[in-house]
């Protein structure tokens, strides 16, 4: 199945979430946890998107290619599929009327890295990102224009939860508001307690600017 799912779609959207599956998977796979972020977000529109193209490895879809992938070419594949995952955004952004800030890419292994790269690329496509089971291609020499919250499961063998970890004291180094939760006994997969812990997340107050100091 290649369309994308509108898991809500309210008349009026208040935020915009838009779910990014993994390589050889398909849009139908988040859905339940779209439904999860449609219970705690109602004025919000939910959409389950699927990569553009078929997946090579024989079943599902995918943003880019992993096959002969390596951290020396991995960036170059993202940078090619970057356009297209830039118009993706903007066109559900223009259909709900949301703007920048009240968008938050959710992605799960593939999909989150195309949603962090995105940031790291100072696209500006959303407020927020939410990485689940992802990582950058390429660590960040500067903030992104968003918060980051990494979801990772600390028994993860297809993308070890170092790589969270790591990006998530670089971004902190960097002045990012950043956030990260390693859970254990989770692998590469999306846990009842992975939800949890990102709507946590997604719940809690933005960070506001200090208060001017009285002259």
């Amino acid at each position: 199945m290649s369309e994308p799912i509108l898991v809500q779609a309210p008349a009026a959207a208040s935020q915009l979430f838009l779910l990014f599956h993994g390589v050889g998977a398909s849009a139908a796979g988040l859905v339940p946890l779209g439904q999860r972020l449609a219970e705690a977000f109602a004025q919000a529109a939910v959409v389950s998107v699927p990569s553009p193209f078929e997946s090579d490895l024989g079943a599902g879809r995918q943003w880019f290619s992993v096959r002969g992938v390596t951290d020396e070419n991995r960036g170059e594949r993202v940078a090619a599929a970057m356009p297209l995952f830039e118009r993706t955004v903007r066109e559900w952004q223009r259909r709900f009327e949301v703007d920048t800030a009240g968008t938050t890419l959710v992605g799960f292994s593939q999909g989150a890295i195309m949603s962090l790269e995105s940031a790291r690329m100072g696209k500006a496509l959303a407020g927020r990102v939410v990485s689940i089971a992802g990582r950058f291609a390429t660590l960040p020499d500067a903030a992104p224009r968003c918060t980051v919250h990494f979801v990772h499961g600390q028994d993860d063998a297809v993308i070890p939860s170092r790589y969270a970890v790591d990006a998530a004291e670089r971004l902190s180094a960097l002045g990012a508001d950043v956030t990260t939760d390693v859970l254990a006994f989770a692998g590469h997969q999306i846990t009842p307690a992975m939800a949890n812990a990102m709507l946590q997340r997604l719940r809690a107050p933005e960070p506001q600017p200090p208060a001017s100091a009285a002259p």
